[in-house]
């Protein structure tokens, strides 16, 4: 059995090694070395709108025209079964952001890429990110298609 003594010693190189790591000394930190890009990393030009990574909608993607109506009505079936809960075709918040005016204030390839690739844009991109922020909550995957994430940017372009 340790006596008061033996336990204290036994003790003391424990407590002196852990307040040497805690306090990390007087020596200024050197900044870490910069990394190269990992190769599945976004490359930014701007903060705000990373280059995506292969397999991902970009702006050479989409050719805007009219509505196209069909596309708009396919979306709001899709909409009622998967998007309704968590969002309105008003400007009003639901649990995530109202559609009415997005696509005002975010290109049409980051509205598919976050429908398409949630996960990524939410560990990738400072808007997407904000949005958790904002709402507390991060959108669900919902297995859409980049066909149905089409029609359903056609439906948020029509609001």
């Amino acid at each position: 059995m340790f006596t008061s003594r033996t336990f204290r010693r036994s003790l003391m190189p424990l407590g002196v090694a852990l307040l040497v790591a805690a306090c990390g000394g007087d020596a200024p930190k050197e900044a870490p070395p910069a990394e190269a890009p990992k190769a599945d990393a976004p490359v930014t030009s701007e903060a705000s709108s990373p280059s995506y990574p292969a397999g991902f909608i970009t702006a050479s993607d989409l050719t805007l025209g009219p509505i196209d109506e069909g596309m708009v009505t396919e979306a709001k079936k899709i909409f009622d079964a998967k998007c309704h809960v968590c969002h309105g075709l008003t400007e009003e918040k639901v649990v995530g952001p109202g559609w009415k005016g997005v696509i005002n204030e975010r290109k049409p390839e980051w509205i598919m890429n976050m429908m398409l690739h949630t996960q990524w844009m939410v560990e990738n991109d400072p808007e997407a990110q904000a949005l958790v922020e904002e709402t507390k909550t991060v959108m669900p995957d919902q297995e859409l298609t980049r066909e149905q994430a089409r029609a359903m940017l056609e439906l948020i372009r029509s609001l």
